[in-house]
């Protein structure tokens, strides 16, 4: 008996040690969970300028449509990211100058990142498009050759070389040919482990990368993909892309590819100058560079140049873009798209004389279609500006240029935090409508919806399209 009682008595004691362990073990997770938990900024909209009367502030939501299960899954998974700091969220934007200028997309990654100090992700697909000669590229990173490399554009009736996803490639043709790229963004670390160069040779020449004073040979090629990948030792943002072409040889470089090794956050921009939807679809490496992406959001903005011909056809630009959208699912069938509707133009009739562009809403129209086929969303830039006419008021305030199509720094600045504000406001939407199903309580029914000026402050409550047409009866976040 006295031996089975000490068994007890070392049984239980053992059984309150191990309890206290479990309990100690979850307390200290708590506690470190809790330490570890980043400080992020509130979810406030970018502060932006209310005084000018032409824009219509009020507008400045996303129209989501019916069918909001792409978009509420791209949510979720944000959110998710958000929450536990693991995975990678891809939002592609593709355009044409718009785009390629660099200033409005770098803006819009910037104004999602201040949210996300945290979850910074790799800098994503890059082109080094002032590698030619006379062509502009974004200020958020420099670009140097030793010489101007021959440049081939999906704009081209017929293109020399074959285009993926960046729709724009160079040529090198020398045995001394290079390019130089340095990161220039002080605010966020996109510092990369591994570059991944899209290209091709006839005759076989390897490219190299040089980075910290080594030149690297890749430690992958993918003869099928065209695509050669370099694993760097330490992270950096500074490289140098090495085309050693003998005398008949040349390599053709259609993109590069920035990556590092932790998740997060990624925004890559894809732009041509002058492109239309048409462009995209003839480049036939397309699919197999997005695959590299794997995109969880698209964001169209790609129009003005389709509009800007004296023949724009409302339904063949809606036939490609469809078709432009297929490409894209056969990559991943859960994507989300975000179309941005064309801003307001003018068209250049002769020499300083200008009318304006009545394929805008004809655009926007297509937009809100589309979004509704492909159960996306709707940035309506053009109701947002101002509408018909109003590029020639933003141009008078400084912030359009003189040809009424782009805009000045200090327009694609106003651009980019207005639709950022319109996606972080239905980012925080979604996340209050997950946060009312996962309630334990019945939720009360969704009162009335009120009649407001938001001129100069964003409501978080759920809001009816402004929209008096009704072949739009999309709810806006």
């Amino acid at each position: 008996m006295k031996k089975v009682r000490i068994l007890l008595i070392v049984s239980a004691a053992v059984l309150v040690c191990i309890g206290a362990y479990l309990l100690l073990s979850a307390y200290m997770s708590t506690t470190l969970r809790t330490i570890k938990q980043p400080v992020r900024p509130p979810l406030t909209p970018v502060a932006v300028d209310t005084s000018y009367s032409f824009i219509n502030y009020d507008t400045n939501h996303l129209y989501i449509a019916p069918d909001s299960t792409l978009m509420r899954k791209f949510f979720d998974k944000w959110l998710h990211i958000a929450a536990t700091g693991q995975g990678t969220l891809n939002i592609v934007h593709i355009g044409g100058s718009h785009v390629q200028g660099g200033t409005l997309p770098h803006r819009i990654r910037c104004n999602i990142l201040y949210y996300y100090p945290d979850l910074v992700g790799s800098r994503g697909m890059i082109f080094p498009y002032s590698a030619a000669r006379k062509c502009n590229n974004p200020a958020d990173y420099k670009v140097s050759r030793s010489y101007p490399l021959a440049l081939t554009r999906n704009v081209y009736k017929e293109p020399q070389q074959k285009l993926g996803l960046c729709g724009i490639a160079v040529t090198a043709r020398d045995s001394a040919a290079s390019i130089s790229i340095a990161l220039n963004e002080d605010r966020y670390d996109f510092a990369t482990t591994q570059v991944t160069l899209l290209g091709e040779s006839p005759e076989g020449v390897v490219p190299f990368v040089s980075c910290g004073g080594r030149d690297l040979y890749p430690s992958r090629i993918d003869t099928i993909m065209h695509r050669y990948v370099y694993n760097l030792a330490a992270a950096t943002d500074t490289l140098r892309i090495l085309m050693p072409c003998d005398s008949g040889q040349s390599f053709t470089l259609r993109g590069v590819l920035l990556r590092n090794k932790q998740g997060g956050i990624s925004y890559h921009a894809i732009g041509v100058n002058g492109a239309a939807v048409p462009d995209y679809l003839r480049c036939p490496y397309l699919v197999n560079d997005l695959r590299m992406v794997n995109p969880d959001l698209v964001i169209f903005g790609i129009g003005i140049n389709d509009a800007s011909g004296p023949n724009f056809d409302p339904e063949v630009f809606h036939r490609n873009y469809l078709q432009l959208v297929d490409s894209i699912r056969a990559v991943n069938p859960d994507c989300a798209f975000i179309f941005i509707t064309n801003n307001d133009s003018f068209k250049k009739v002769k020499r300083r004389t200008y009318h304006v562009n009545n394929n805008g809403p004809k655009v926007r129209d297509i937009c809100y279609r589309l979004a509704d086929e492909t159960k996306g969303a709707v940035w309506d830039q053009f109701t947002v500006m101002g509408g018909l006419k109003s590029m020639d008021q933003w141009r008078l305030a400084g912030m359009a240029q003189y040809d009424r199509v782009h805009f000045t720094k200090k327009g694609y600045e106003m651009v980019a935090d207005l639709f950022s504000n319109a996606l972080i406001e239905g980012l925080k939407y979604h996340s209050g409508q997950r946060a009312a199903e996962s309630a334990a309580a019945p939720q009360p029914a969704v009162p009335p919806v009120k009649e407001q000026n938001h001129n100069s402050t964003y409501s978080d409550e759920r809001r009816i399209s402004t929209q008096s047409d009704d072949r739009y009866p999309y709810i806006s976040y």
